[in-house]
Order: C-alpha cells, then structure tokens, then sequence
C-alpha cells in the first residue's frame, strides 16, 4: 500500500438499510442559532425601511422627487445600515455563527462589503451633484460646501478608511499581503464607522425625528456591544476560567502538527467534533493574530487538540511554539457538526489536511445498527495521510465505519467514481472539507450524481 499511486482501499460491505436515525438533542448552541433565511429576512425588511423613509419624507415635503435627491438620500440610509449590519455579521454571536455557519456570513460580508463602498460613493455623488443643481454651482465648488457641513469632515476621513480597507480586500490586493497584516487592516473599518456615526445621526433623514435617532444609536450602540462582548470579553473570561495553556506540539508529517491544548472546566465550552476556536497563543509574534483551527479530536474536560499545517509564515512559526505558552481561545464557532445530520448514512470527504475536522466527527458522530458511516481520505501519498493510525483504530472499533485513503492519481473527481465507491450516495449526508480546488471538483460531482444541495454541509474558507 505504501507509497502506491491510484491505490484505493477496499471496505467492508456496505449495512443494512433499517435502522433510525440517531439524533442529538438538547444542546444549548443549537436551540438559540439563527437560521439564514430568517436571518437574511430582518436584514432585507431593514432594508427596505431605508429606502421607503426617505421617499416618504421626500413626498410628505411636496417638492418634486430629483434623482440626484433621491440617490444622495437612499444610498446614504442603506450605506450607514450596511455598515452596522457588516460589523454585526463579523460579531461573532455564537447564534450567527452555529446558525449561519462563519463561512457563509464571511461570504455575506464581503458582499455586503462590496455594496456598502458602492452606496458610499453613490451616496457622495447625489449629495454633490443635488447641492450643485439647486445653487447653479460647478460640482468642485460643490463638493467643498458639502464638504464644510456638521461633521463631513470626519466623515470624509471615514468613508477614506472603508475605501483603504477595501482595495486590500480585493483579491488580487489580497494575495500580496500576509494575513495578519490584512487582518489589521481591517480593524480600520471601527474607526470609519465610528468617524461617520454623527453624521448619520445629523443628516436630513434623521435629524428632527427623535425616536428615529434614539433607535438608530440603539442600533449601533447594541451591535458594537456584541463585537465587544463575544470578540474580547468573552474570550478573556473564558481565560480566566479555563486556564488554556500548550501541553503539547506532536509532529504528524512533514509540515504538520498536533497542539495539544489543556485547560479546566472545558465541557462548559460545549464544543462538537466538527466545530473550530479561534486560537490566540500568547507568545513573541503569535499574540497579535487569532488563527482559525478546527478541532482534530474530540473535546474532553480538559483537552483540546487542533493540528496545524505550514502554509505560510505565521501557521509555520505555530510549529515552534513551547509546552505552557498561554492561550485565549474564542468560540466554539462552526455549523457542521452531527446536528446537521438528517439521513442515516453518512458519508465524510476530506483532503489533505482538511481531514481535522472530518476525524474528529469520524469519531463520535451517531451510529446506530446497521448505519454506515464512510471517510473517503484524499491526499498525494501514503507519507501525506495525517492520523492514519487513528484513523483505522477507530474504523476496527465503530461497527458501521469505514475509511478509504485516495491516494496518488486516482483520476478525476467525477461522479461516476463516488457513485462506485459510495452506495445510495443520494441517501446520506455528506460532510466535507479540503482545499478550495478538490472541494469545489468534489461539490460538482456530488451534485452531479444527484446529491441534494441541503444534505451537503461544508464550512469554505479562502483568505
């Protein structure tokens, strides 16, 4: 087997078909997480609010609707409601995060983010050209008299901050800095938001309407208090509490470790095989940045184990850490756990070192009599499989389970080899996680060999 190209290990035979489904019920994260559609539903009624307020006072006021008006007005009331629904997305409430999943609100974040410069900017032009037309001014003499309006100023120096922040985030600026760098970057957006919060308050929208004005500072004030409570003091007295500190650093393969967490209390944590923390070691040139590691094995009462790859300098210089360093962990965050688990056949993707996650749920996901829970492992060569000892320990042990390893050239991800290797693949849920290539080749082909879209849970996360 070892070092063979192509190879493909044989199962057992595959079980019977009847048994239910085994459920896990009564976990405190999974009965207070949000649902994305009802989620995307406040939004868009909130939305929608923005731009209907301002058309009704611009018709209450008995002068013809301009379009510059109308532009300047609505884009200015869904950009400062973008903004606070952007930051709340990024606020890391433990109900978005099981709910939505971080890696779909990540997404919804940068889309948002996209929109919001864009009603930034529309913004800007209706109330410059709007000033222009009513006074018979050239647009630059304009600008500068809007410019001198309460608290354009700072808000200019805001609106510069957001448009920093997001010529960094287009990809291809992206791929020229490290993480951590842009990550720091980012923090800029609080700043801008805050530079631009009196001027919302100020603007002809809300000014003169007081409870309008109270509800709108609530709704700041509310938002920023989640991303104060669950981004710094919950972490921190989670720290004081659990005492976090490096037991470990054990070497898989080549490039890759174990960390071995231990604290006290951790089943407080109530963490799930399938869900990541945000890691935080305090040691030289780690304290500043929080890496996204998933757990590689199930939580105890006192142990955490994340496994880390090298793919650039700060997940490299993670190999180096020293037994007793410090550790603030923020979370558990993630939506693909056993709880998402619908059907009674499982089916577990991974590759490379997407295969975290994936052990851990290998592990302790449910498996009554006669179910099947198959791991297809994918990675380049024998010496690349991570936990593979593990991995056929817990296979010889969970009547049901199944592990194959993929390795070398296997041909094409295509549907025709899961619909051999897997049997009823339309009648599982599939979990999977690896690299954004295999994965996106992988979501094809299951899709296309007629895997429902809902029975396919991922978490997809692409700096």
């Amino acid at each position: 087997m070892t070092g063979s190209r192509g190879f493909i290990a044989e199962p057992a035979a595959a079980p019977a078909p009847h048994a239910p489904v085994p459920t896990t019920s009564g976990r405190r994260g999974s009965s207070a997480a949000l649902h994305p559609e009802d989620v995307l539903a406040v939004i868009g009624m909130g939305a929608l609010f923005c731009v209907g307020w301002p058309l009704i006072l611009g018709w209450r006021g008995g002068q013809p609707l301009q379009l510059p008006v109308v532009i300047a007005h609505t884009c200015g009331m869904l950009a400062g409601y973008g903004v606070v629904v952007l930051v709340g997305l990024m606020s890391r409430t433990p109900a978005l995060e099981q709910g939505v999943g971080a890696d779909r609100l990540a997404r919804w974040h940068s889309r948002g983010g996209r929109m919001v410069i864009l009603l930034v900017l529309a913004h800007a032009w209706g109330a410059v050209q709007a000033w222009a037309d009513g006074r018979g001014e050239p647009l630059w003499l304009a600008f500068w008299h809007v410019l001198r309006l309460p608290w354009l100023i700072s808000t200019t120096l805001g609106t510069v901050l957001l448009l920093v922040v997001a010529v960094l985030s287009i990809r291809a600026a992206r791929r020229r800095v490290s993480y951590e760098r842009w990550h720091a970057f980012h923090l800029l957006v609080y700043i801008g938001v805050a530079l631009s919060f009196l001027h919302q308050l100020a603007g002809p929208d809300l000014a003169g309407h007081r409870l309008l004005q109270l509800l709108w500072a609530l709704l700041y004030t509310g938002v920023f208090a989640l991303v104060l409570q669950h981004r710094v003091l919950t972490p921190l007295r989670n720290a004081g509490r659990h005492r976090l500190r490096v037991q470990a650093v054990i070497p898989e393969t080549p490039g890759v470790v174990s960390i071995v967490v231990e604290g006290r209390h951790l089943q407080e944590l109530q963490a799930q095989s399938g869900q990541f923390f945000r890691w935080r070691f305090l040691a030289p040139d780690h304290w500043t940045t929080a890496h996204p590691f998933s757990l590689s094995a199930p939580p105890t009462n006192t142990q955490l184990r994340l496994t880390v790859k090298t793919l650039g300098d700060g997940s490299s210089r993670l190999q180096q850490l020293e037994p007793g360093t410090w550790v603030l962990a923020e979370g558990p965050y993630g939506a693909v756990t056993a709880e998402r688990r619908t059907h009674r056949n499982v089916l577990l993707i991974a590759g490379g070192v997407g295969i975290t996650p994936m052990r851990a749920l290998f592990e302790t996901i449910p498996l009554g009599p006669g179910q099947d829970l198959l791991l297809l492992y994918k990675a380049r060569t024998s010496a690349d499989l991570i936990f593979r000892d593990e991995l056929d320990r817990i296979a010889a042990r969970r009547p049901g389970a199944r592990v194959r390893y993929l390795l070398g050239d296997v041909g094409p991800l295509s549907p025709e080899l899961f619909l051999r290797l897997v049997p009823r693949l339309a009648d599982r849920d599939v979990y999977l996680c690896g690299p954004p290539g295999l994965a996106a080749a992988v979501r094809r082909a299951l899709q296309q060999a007629g895997l429902p879209d809902e029975q396919l849970h991922e978490e997809r996360f692409d700096f």
